[in-house]
């Protein structure tokens, strides 16, 4: 790989025109990333750690928030099915649902519980559990952004680092006076913290949206599935065609214990 003299190039851009191109030899290169690293000086540290937070939350939340995860293939159906067989019996759909564990089936189970309350009751605790299950599928997303947020300001902190080092060592130096070489070493660290905290905000930011994009078309995939299961198991009672539930016969602790089972 070829070596990147990088202070040597910032001495002679800032050199005065007509002056010879100044070459430092002892001037630092880098060959590798981790050079850059290095060089940046020790705000590079704390910007590494947001990119390695922001990457670890990124996959958490690609693995949590896939679509057969959140919405089990065929669940509706399923769960249609199984109260039809049933006679419309609330512990056949609770069995499901706890056979099925994933965000959906929490939001059914919270309505199918309050089958035969009326259409007002059940929409209130569906659109509850609803609420709840966004907030877990948002969890994390705060991170990238407020990830987003500080990197960038994280490489200006390094940059004004870089610049106060680079005119304090202009000034302690008696020979500095046309030696714009100097300058390159503080000048050459800001830079880089500056361009490190823009290439870890800039992803940061756009897989927050992005993810934010992916939960509302899920959480819009869901609330089509409860307007069309309350439109066939609960709007027809309220209009006064039979409904038949069949009685819970399992005592009130059963129950508990479903709901249990369910959420866990």
């Amino acid at each position: 790989m070829d070596v990147i003299n990088i202070e040597g190039i910032i001495a002679n851009l800032l050199a005065a025109p007509g002056a010879t191109p100044v070459i430092d030899e002892s001037a630092v290169t880098v060959q590798s990333v981790w050079d850059f690293v290095v060089k940046g000086g020790p705000v590079m540290y704390p910007i590494a750690a947001c990119s390695l937070v922001g990457l670890a939350v990124l996959v958490e939340r690609l693995i949590v928030l896939r679509r057969r995860h959140v919405i089990p293939p065929s669940f509706l159906g399923g769960l249609k099915k199984s109260l039809v067989q049933s006679g419309r019996d609330r512990r056949a759909g609770l069995d499901y649902c706890r056979k099925h564990p994933s965000p959906v089936a929490r939001v059914f189970a919270a309505g199918i519980k309050k089958l035969g309350a009326s259409p007002e009751i059940i929409e209130k605790h569906i659109s509850e559990a609803g609420e709840r299950e966004v907030l877990k599928l948002r969890k994390n997303l705060r991170v990238l952004s407020v990830i987003a947020a500080v990197a960038p300001l994280l490489g200006l902190l390094g940059t004004i680092f870089g610049m106060i080092e680079a005119f304090a060592t202009v000034a302690s130096s008696g020979e500095a006076l046309g030696k714009t070489e100097m300058l390159a070493g503080g000048i050459y660290e800001a830079m880089i913290t500056t361009a490190a905290g823009l290439i870890v905000a800039i992803p940061a930011l756009v897989f927050y949206h992005w993810l934010s994009a992916k939960i509302e078309r899920l959480v819009m995939d869901i609330d089509h599935m409860t307007v069309e299961f309350i439109e066939e198991f609960v709007e027809p009672a309220s209009a006064g065609t039979a409904l038949h539930l069949k009685p819970m016969e399992e005592s009130s602790d059963d129950i508990h214990a479903a709901d249990v089972a369910i959420a866990s």
